[in-house]
């Protein structure tokens, strides 16, 4: 393939999986072209991570390209739970966030979908990946960063103002810039089977027993399942071993015989949990895998590399493009490793639970677990708790810098995702939602209550003057059709409110009265908007 442009560039991606094609599509949406570079021959062809979360889906929403990816998935229906063969729980999953997210279920999409979406998304707008690229060593410098690749027939250097490593658990990037990588590798080995298997249906299917466990996950295809387990004792690993050989092995787990039909993937592998001690040093950045890894459990891992991408971009681009000052990429760390420390721990903790074979788990597993998941899921709280968690839509960065809660509003706070609320656009006359409203890039603006026209007109005055292109606005009028949201955000009768939303959809700023002034300190001295130069004196 022709080589990398050799003229500098503003920012190098190094690394074409889910988060490095995310961030890509990103800095795309703003604008930016960047290089993307991969030191694979082509796209992942195995399917890898089958799990896409609501949070994610709203992204792809954003993106503009849910459309494709809700096509080519499915909601997965229900999960059973079974312990020694025997069938210890089960329930419906789908719907579980209904009126939470447009998308209140587990999506079953493999990661190699997931990429051939984005990729596609990158073709429209005519941004190539620069396939077996490898980056061979990096070099920071004031102001820029120095690269030497090799594409497989010569190796020539690059200069690029940015760099970000979504190369993966053995990432380059990470290593060049000596940032250690916490954490340990399972003892135990495991196997997945991609196979074909007669029945059809798209419930996962979860096995307990002692010595083992296994799971079955539907896939897109009629009768496509993913068969997870861990090594049965006595093969070694190191050997050349085939899904026959662990069969047995997983009779005895689940109870049944396995009617494959056919096998087109099988892999042996051990996991991993570890942290990148930064996620960024100077003018580069880590995300994804090359940032942290982990247990399976929970579908989490692709989900939260594609919100690492999402949380960088918006700030890396407004400082490019000079609307954030410089002084907000700190933010990336500070939002994004405390969510990648409590997944560890989270799943982790699960994880050596499933694994374990002491007297105490086994009677969990056996008794104690199927009683607590049967109660959490007849409690309608505790089951929105856990999809909340699943989702990742619960996550929040309340204790962001970038926040500022001027409001005696408990429920939902600055830092929190924005809720999922339908409203009726009075001026438009039709349906729409919140998250609809924040389809654009940049910030959005929405105040909500009773205002002048005139008042109306000011602000859309201010925003073209100051932040043309940066901040979107909206208002809600007092309605009877919309009244739910004034409930929400606890509205009272003659009141407005305002609330500026960041551009990942997170809220960024509330406040209990509509002032341009307020706003104007939050957008410069708390979010690190910079405004318009000609302008920056105007009210």
């Amino acid at each position: 393939m022709t080589p990398v442009a050799q003229s500098p560039t503003q920012v190098l991606i190094v690394g074409a999986g889910p988060s490095g094609l995310m961030m890509a599509a990103q800095l795309l949406r703003y604008g930016l072209q960047p290089v993307i570079i991969d030191n694979r021959q082509g796209p992942t062809r195995q399917s890898r991570a089958l799990a896409v979360q609501a949070r994610s889906l709203e992204i792809y929403r954003q993106l503009g390209i849910i459309d494709t990816v809700i096509s080519e998935g499915f909601p997965a229906e229900g999960i059973k739970f079974y312990n020694d063969g025997e069938q210890k729980a089960g329930f419906a999953i789908q719907n579980t966030g209904q009126d939470y997210t447009p998308f209140p279920y587990v999506h079953i999409y493999p990661q190699n979908k997931n990429e051939r979406a984005l990729l596609n998304y990158l073709t429209d707008k005519s941004c190539p990946v620069y396939w077996n690229t490898t980056l061979i060593d990096l070099k920071q410098q004031p102001g820029e960063v120095k690269v030497t690749l090799n594409n497989g027939e010569q190796q020539y250097n690059l200069t690029c103002q940015w760099l970000i490593g979504a190369d993966g658990a053995h990432s380059k990037v990470r290593q060049q810039l000596q940032i250690p990588f916490n954490g340990d590798t399972y003892p135990s080995q495991f196997y997945l089977a991609d196979v074909v298997m007669p029945g059809n249906e798209k419930l996962i299917n979860l096995y307990l027993a002692s010595g083992g466990f296994a799971a079955f996950f539907p896939m897109p295809g009629h009768g496509a399942y993913r068969i997870v387990g861990n090594f049965p004792s006595g093969l070694i690993a190191d050997q050349e071993i085939k899904l026959t050989d662990v069969m047995p092995a997983l009779k005895k787990v689940t109870g049944k015989d396995a009617a494959v039909l056919d096998c087109t993937w099988f892999a042996t592998y051990k996991l991993h949990h570890r942290m990148a001690g930064r996620f960024s040093l100077g003018r580069c950045f880590l995300i994804g895998d090359a940032a942290h890894i982990h247990s399976p459990v929970g579908g989490q891992g692709m989900n939260t590399g594609l919100q690492d991408a999402y949380n960088l971009a918006w700030k890396l681009a407004g400082v490019i493009q000079h609307k954030l000052k410089p002084e907000l990429l700190n933010s990336y760390a500070a939002e994004r490793m405390p969510v990648a420390k409590d997944l560890l721990r989270s799943t982790d903790r699960a994880f050596k639970f499933i694994m374990s074979d002491s007297l105490w788990s086994k009677l969990a597993k056996k008794w104690l677990v199927p009683v607590v998941l049967n109660k959490v899921w007849q409690n309608e709280a505790l089951r929105f708790k856990l999809f909340k968690r699943v989702s990742q839509i619960g996550i929040s960065y309340t204790h962001s810098s970038l926040n500022l809660h001027l409001s005696q509003l408990t429920t939902v706070k600055a830092g929190d995702r924005l809720p999922y609320l339908k409203i009726y656009d009075e001026k438009k006359q039709q349906q729409t939602d919140l998250h609809a409203w924040c389809s654009k890039p940049g910030f959005t603006l929405i105040t909500i209550g009773p205002l002048q026209e005139s008042y109306l007109f000011s602000l859309a005055k201010w925003i073209t003057q100051n932040y043309n292109g940066w901040l979107n606005f909206y208002h809600l009028p007092p309605s009877i059709k919309n009244q739910h949201v004034f409930n929400v955000f606890e509205i009272k009768e003659g009141q407005s409110k305002t609330i500026i939303v960041r551009p990942d959809m997170y809220i960024g700023f509330i406040n209990d009265v509509v002032d341009l002034e307020m706003m104007k300190n939050y957008l410069e001295n708390v979010a690190g908007c910079i405004p318009n130069p000609s302008n920056s004196a105007d009210m």
